[in-house]
Parts: structure tokens; C-alpha cells; sequence
């Protein structure tokens, strides 16, 4: 545990932005998965779950919980699922 004052406040932040990042994180990794069960499926909502499910993973991009990459390369296999 730090005894400044300021390394002190520091803990508390990184505290608070990592529960923000898990969330953003979970946010993302649960509009993935309910949009593959869609497809498993066979849904009629399939579409609008895979637009919530890029909005998603560009939140999670634009916050810097996701590199620019790995975002592209999940929506890419979205896509995928949806025009198989």
C-alpha cells in the first residue's frame, strides 16, 4: 500500500477505470455471444443483433479497452457469421 498522498489517489483511479474497462469489456463479450446464439439459432433478430454487437466492439475500440486490429478482426468474423 502507498504512503503518498498522491500514489494513494492513484490506486483509487486505476481502480475505478479498471472496473470501467471490465464492464465495457463484458458489455462487448455479451453482444457477441447473444448474437452467435442467434445465428445457432436460426433467429429472426439476427440483424439487429449484429449491429449492436459492432456498435459494441467500436465502443470498446474507441474507449482503448480493444486495439484497432483485434476491433477490426471481431467485426470481420461477425460479418462472416452473418453472411454464412
Amino acid at each position: 500500500m502507498p504512503n503518498i498522498k498522491s500514489a494513494k489517489k492513484r490506486v483509487k483511479i486505476i481502480d475505478k477505470k479498471t472496473a470501467q474497462n471490465r464492464a465495457t469489456k463484458k458489455a462487448y463479450k455479451e453482444a457477441i455471444k447473444s448474437f452467435e446464439t442467434a445465428i445457432a439459432d436460426n433467429s429472426k433478430d439476427k440483424q439487429e443483433l449484429y449491429s449492436k454487437a459492432v456498435s459494441m466492439v467500436d465502443k470498446a475500440w474507441s474507449k482503448g479497452v480493444l486495439k484497432k486490429n483485434t476491433a477490426a478482426r471481431k467485426k470481420a468474423n461477425l460479418s462472416k457469421l452473418l453472411n454464412k
